[in-house]
């Protein structure tokens, strides 16, 4: 049949950031259809890609995408936004832009 969908989607947002400071190692992700602290919770520990297209065709093992890992630490707020940390942290460029939400791991 069709091939399932193993993620959501889910925008950056920015920095985890107060008036004056901004800490640029925890990128704060908007998950589609979470809308509260509580749905958050199932996101909690999995894993999140954000995908680049390479500029060096077929670098690593051929491929034409890079991906930085990353994964949600905890909710930010009550409007469903959570907190995350990526290998490298995010450029400053891919704010607006999207990461793919993997459901894993599981913790079900």
């Amino acid at each position: 049949g069709q091939p399932v969908r193993l993620y959501v989607n889910g925008a950056i947002l920015g920095y985890q950031r107060g008036l004056r400071t901004q800490n640029n190692s925890v990128s704060l992700i908007k998950i589609k259809g979470v809308d509260s602290k509580a749905d958050t919770d199932f996101y909690l520990g999995k894993k999140i890609a954000f995908i680049t297209k390479s500029s060096v065709d077929g670098g690593k093992n051929g491929s034409k995408y890079r991906v930085n890992w990353g994964k949600v630490c905890r909710a930010h707020g009550a409007n469903g936004v959570v907190r995350c940390r990526f290998a490298r942290d995010l450029p400053p460029a891919s704010i607006g832009g999207k990461v793919r939400v993997m459901l894993y791991p599981s913790r079900i």
